[in-house]
């Protein structure tokens, strides 16, 4: 792994060349090795959502420190300061899925009111739900067919709706786990930049496959 300065660091990413594909392969790997330290007590690395979570993490840090490059302002390490957004967004991360994952039963238990439960085990959806979930879903494969290219399209299928392991995938398209994870990047980069021009959000488009869409 190469060692940079923080402005190497900086001026790496700001390239549109290998040097920032480098640069970031070198940091995801930083970011992994960093990951079960920081997430030790809270998600042990034998638990099976490990490698997804801090996959997914790694993913989302990466995005966040590219799209946030301007606010380092130089007063640690360019590499601890992306430490630092991995922690947040891992902890964060940890904290959705666990509410996700509570038991009815649980969460009626803490005390919580009875008025979000009853929505979330609505068996049926009012229909004008159901179109709005239809209408994203629509427009999400719409933006899944005119943004990505062929491959990152089967990773998207692959990890994303099918569920396979990053070695399963890579191994069915016959390419490195690396080069995998650079398809997978930069299909979630370009997704995002046209969500924010459709004016929507991740969780927008999150609540379609988690609620069903009809």
């Amino acid at each position: 792994m190469t060692s940079r300065t923080s402005d190497e660091w900086l001026a790496d990413l700001r390239v549109a060349d290998d040097r920032r594909e480098s640069a970031l392969a070198d940091l995801r790997a930083i970011i992994l090795r960093g990951l079960p330290f920081a997430l030790a007590g809270k998600l042990s690395p034998d638990n099976p959502a490990f490698e997804a979570l801090t996959q997914d993490v790694t993913q989302e840090t990466l995005l966040k420190v590219l799209a946030h490059l301007d606010t380092f302002e130089g007063r640690s390490l360019f590499t601890t300061w992306v430490q630092k957004i991995a922690v947040r967004e891992a902890l964060g991360e940890l904290k959705r899925r666990r509410w996700r994952d509570v038991p009815l039963p649980e969460m009626a238990e803490s005390g919580e009111s009875d008025a979000p439960m009853r929505e979330m085990a609505d068996p049926a959806p009012r229909p004008e739900a159901l179109a709005e979930r239809n209408d994203l879903l629509q427009r999400f494969n719409r933006m899944v067919s005119e943004e990505l290219t062929g491959k990152q399209r089967r990773v998207v299928e692959l990890l994303a709706l099918q569920g396979l392991s990053v070695e399963a995938a890579a191994g069915q398209l016959q390419i490195k786990p690396n080069a995998l994870y650079k398809l997978m990047f930069d299909a979630r980069a370009r997704l995002r930049k046209r969500l924010e021009r459709e004016g929507l959000t991740p969780a927008q488009i999150l609540s379609v496959f988690e609620g069903g869409a009809g």
